[in-house]
């Protein structure tokens, strides 16, 4: 992998959390699971880091027809969540990449686990120079990780650039909404300096300008905003579960959570779901 810049950084930072696997081993025991008899949904509460979680990734992945026959690419693939997803559920191989170290080890852990391991991958990488030869993957699938990335243009060739011809893109993402900037912090950043979101207008003119021919488009924010209404009624009634996105996060959650949902209510966020094919 080439070395991180200084932005690399910073974003890799925002994401690290030390004795990550421990905690969520220990956080399974609490949840009444079994470590050593564990399935893919059992992790679903932690490890689908994104907006309505699993429902959102199987919405998704019924556009792409995948089968055992199938390569998918996950650029941002945190600690594994919807790549196993789509391995137990469709039977694909999936090589999972992300930014952070941790993550992946993390992702590779679990996999096994879930009797997965070999069935997915996870490599260490930037999205920018994907570590991968040209048109080598059927589908390349993405959730909640252009936020992150300032250089669009970059990302989305590098992503072409992997396709194999008429391979699709798969993108679900957090876009920039009309009513100004977020507010911090969230998920992604706890300040301005690593948030990059782009409209859903930029989004589209982005991919058709990359070379992509968009098949699928669909905003999902009403249904984000109603998902992030109930995570926060929750959090305030019972705390956060033994299980969830707060031990990735830390004792920032609640706050960053809360703000998700006034961003979400006072749309200064959008949510797209797309699907776009090689051209």
């Amino acid at each position: 992998m080439k070395s991180l810049d200084s932005m690399d950084s910073k974003v890799a930072d925002h994401y690290a959390r030390q004795d990550l696997g421990a905690e969520i081993l220990s956080a399974l025991v609490k949840a009444g699971k079994d470590p050593n008899n564990l399935r893919p949904g059992d992790l679903a509460p932690v490890d689908e880091f994104h907006i309505r979680g699993r429902e959102a990734t199987l919405e998704l992945a019924n556009f792409l027809d995948l089968n055992p026959r199938k390569l998918v690419l996950d650029v941002g693939s945190g600690i594994g969540g919807p790549s196993r997803c789509l391995a137990a559920e469709f039977g694909c191989r999936v090589i999972g990449l992300d930014l952070s170290e941790e993550y992946c080890r993390v992702a590779g852990m679990l996999a096994k686990l879930v009797g997965l391991g070999g069935t997915v991958e996870y490599r260490h990488g930037n999205a920018l120079h994907l570590p991968f030869e040209d048109a080598g993957f059927d589908a390349v699938w993405t959730q909640h990780a252009a936020m992150n990335i300032a250089d669009k243009p970059r990302l989305y060739s590098e992503m072409k650039r992997v396709l194999k011809p008429d391979g699709l893109l798969a993108i679900y993402d957090v876009m920039a909404g009309p009513a100004g900037p977020p507010h911090f912090p969230v998920p992604w950043a706890r300040d301005p300096s690593i948030n990059f979101l782009a409209t859903p207008e930029e989004l589209r003119r982005l991919l058709e300008t990359t070379g992509f021919e968009i098949l699928h488009w669909r905003e999902t924010t009403d249904a984000g905003r109603e998902w992030f209404r109930q995570v926060s009624r929750r959090i305030k009634e019972q705390g956060p579960p033994p299980l969830g996105f707060h031990l990735l996060l830390g004792p920032e959650f609640a706050v960053m959570a809360e703000n998700q949902r006034r961003n979400l209510d006072e749309g200064r966020i959008a949510l797209i779901e797309t699907v776009a094919r090689q051209a």
